[in-house]
């Protein structure tokens, strides 16, 4: 199993919030498991069996939960950087 690099993946994509356990997307840093919907703006809850994504809008919290031993890839997406 990659969860130990997945983690450094999602590491990598996000930042700690304050307080929690939870991480936060960097800005301008969008994150996609498995070929799935892209998430940007959300929170990251690493735990020891499961990932769970949150995203929240005006109405509501979206909470997506993915089995470490699920997860196949992982693409990120930032800003090119310009020298």
């Amino acid at each position: 199993m990659m969860k130990a690099t997945w983690e450094k993946v999602f590491e990598y994509a996000s930042s700690p919030l304050h307080g929690s356990l939870s991480r936060k997307l960097r800005k301008g840093v969008k994150i996609q498991i498995n070929d799935g919907k892209t998430f940007e703006s959300a929170s990251l809850f690493l735990g020891e069996e499961f990932v769970r994504i949150t995203e929240t809008d005006a109405e509501s919290a979206i909470n997506s939960y993915y089995d470490w031993s699920k997860i196949e890839s992982i693409r990120t997406y930032s800003s090119k950087e310009t020298a």
